[in-house]
């Protein structure tokens, strides 16, 4: 690494942003309204860290390439 400049981890980042989302979760009120918008939350706050993992496979890159060439064609 360079000095002064950060090294950024989109994946270290998308972790401690579902660590975050699940604290302030568990701060909200426990009714059951609430409890139904709180597990809500958790699940779309926590899922990109698992899917940004799996979408930088060279599986991920082939397929995005070929969408996008479809879509030049059908444009």
């Amino acid at each position: 690494m360079t000095k002064g400049i950060k090294e950024f981890n989109s994946e270290d980042r998308l972790g401690d942003f579902a660590d975050r989302i699940i604290c302030a979760a568990e701060s909200l009120p426990k009714t059951k309204a609430w409890n139904h918008i709180t597990g809500q939350l958790i699940r779309c706050g926590a899922a990109p860290t698992p899917n940004y993992g799996e979408g930088q496979g060279v599986d991920f890159v082939a397929s995005a390439k070929i969408a996008k060439q479809n879509e030049s064609k059908n444009s």
